[in-house]
């Protein structure tokens, strides 16, 4: 099944975006052909208690956003489709479970109904300290970086809380909202009723950009022909693990789906998104006119064609960078906040530990004091250099602000990256940075556990350096 947009514009009307989607669909566009016998799958295996479950609950009840292309929405037919459908039919036929839907006018209303226990289940969204209140979660059934949606024009925003006197529209509804109006009050937030609005916003000049899903982002505006946007970012740290959310009271439902969410190949969800992602673009104009047009489409497809290749050159000269602290050398918290999304992913996936290490110059102001900044400047490049010689060749150092460093561990435990915190903190206190200067580090430690966000996992080794520099520095903690 394909998206299909129609377009009933007469020639004299839109003719430039007309003819720019067309050649932009014409070079870009792909599509893959859904393989439903490649996504059968054995049945899970399910306890007696979770067997008993199901017999005794025919149908779970579900609530989902009805207006989320190419995600999940109701059609006009009043069935739940998109690519959190059709994950959840292949949770279906591998659990036993039936779900039954329950329409809503909009996501607010579907919130409303799992909280007032209306829906048993949530198909497809974001886990928060909110929505933890009455909701259980299964297993990301679905991960997606947030990015920055922006004008052409709009410098790459590498970090938010150093713009000014900028606006973010969100649709109403979102967990993203939250955060943003939580951590960044130096933007203006504003609100819109739907996905497609929020762009045009944007498009519009209304407010400064958006920040949505990855894949809603780059489908809207390929599918609304919204040139004059780009993906100027992404968020730092947070990427959308969409679970599926069930009623406290229903823990045995939670781990049936938890099953089935986890018997999901990454390969079948490829082929998912595949089959929604593509779009196909119906015209209903003079066929005369389409031929004797083709020379111009055909122009625009070739100069689309130099600037992608323009274009490419310069992106990967930027993502390099945007992707290193200039100062150090080691990648900055941009870099970090990805590389940290991908190993939590990978190690949930593949049951490996996975913990960080954040790390804080002591007295560092009174370097800069004492010394000067170039010094501690110095201070900041060799304890990088440091950190590279005496980490392992897989761990990632990076700079997450100011004398603030934070190390990604993959397939470390907490007794693993102690030892290496150790290893560390002892080195650089060994190290002269010149000539009577010494310096020490706090650090705080945390390994991840199966509940955690990068949020979280950042905030326990946040509180765990808190406890490091109140304990009288130059420490290690584990949070």
């Amino acid at each position: 099944m394909f998206i299909q947009r129609t377009v009933k514009s007469a020639p004299s009307k839109c003719l430039a975006a007309v003819l720019a989607c067309w050649a932009f669909l014409a070079v870009s566009a792909y599509a893959y052909a859904f393989d439903s016998v490649a996504l059968q799958h054995e049945a899970v295996s399910l306890t007696q208690a979770e067997r008993a479950y199901l017999k005794e609950h025919k149908k779970i009840t579900l609530c989902v956003d009805p207006d989320w292309v190419p995600y999940e929405h109701i059609d006009a037919n009043g069935k739940h489709v998109g690519i959190a459908a059709d994950l959840l039919a292949l949770i279906e036929a591998r659990t036993g479970v039936e779900f039954q839907l329950v329409p809503t006018r909009d996501w607010n209303e579907s919130l409303a109904y799992s909280k007032a226990g209306k829906c048993q289940a949530l198909s497809f969204l974001n886990q928060s300290v909110e929505r933890s209140e009455w909701l259980i979660f299964t297993s990301p059934l679905f991960s997606d970086p947030n990015v920055f949606i922006t004008r052409e024009e709009h410098p790459f925003i590498s970090d938010p809380a150093t713009l000014e006197n900028e606006s973010i529209v969100f649709p109403e509804g979102t967990a993203m909202e939250g955060l943003i109006r939580e951590r960044y009050p130096n933007l203006e937030i504003m609100l819109a009723r739907s996905e497609d609005e929020s762009l045009d916003m944007v498009s519009s000049r209304r407010s400064s950009m958006t920040m949505r899903s990855l894949i809603v982002a780059a489908y809207t505006i390929r599918k609304n022909c919204l040139f004059n946007l780009k993906i100027a970012g992404q968020l730092p740290l947070y990427m959308n693990h969409l679970r599926i959310g069930v009623h406290k009271s229903e823990g045995v439902l939670r781990n049936i789906l938890d099953k089935g969410v986890q018997s999901i190949t990454p390969q079948e969800k490829g082929r998912v998104v595949n089959q929604h992602v593509a779009i196909n673009v119906q015209t209903m104009l003079d066929p005369r006119w389409l031929f004797a047009s083709g020379g111009l489409a055909a122009i625009i497809a070739a100069l689309w064609g130099y600037w992608t290749y323009r274009l490419r050159k310069l992106n990967a000269a930027l993502l390099h960078l945007s992707n290193t602290d200039s100062l150090t050398g080691l990648a900055n918290r941009q870099k970090l906040s990805g590389c940290m999304a991908e190993a939590m992913i990978r190690s949930h996936q593949y049951e490996l530990p996975f913990s960080v290490m954040l790390l804080d110059v002591d007295n560092f102001k009174k370097v800069n004091d004492t010394f000067g900044h170039l010094a501690g400047d110095a201070v900041l490049q060799a304890l990088s250099a440091i950190a590279v010689s005496e980490l392992r060749p897989q761990d990632t150092p990076g700079r997450w602000g100011g004398e603030e460093f934070l190390v990604l561990l993959p397939q470390a435990g907490a007794a693993e990256a102690i030892e290496l915190a150790e290893k560390l903190r002892s080195r650089v206190g060994e190290h002269e940075f010149a000539e009577g200067l010494h310096c020490t580090i706090s650090i705080g430690v945390a390994e991840m556990c199966a509940s955690d966000t990068p949020d979280t996992l950042i905030h326990r080794a946040d509180k765990a350096l808190y406890r490091a520099k109140n304990e009288g520095k130059n420490l290690v903690v584990l949070g």
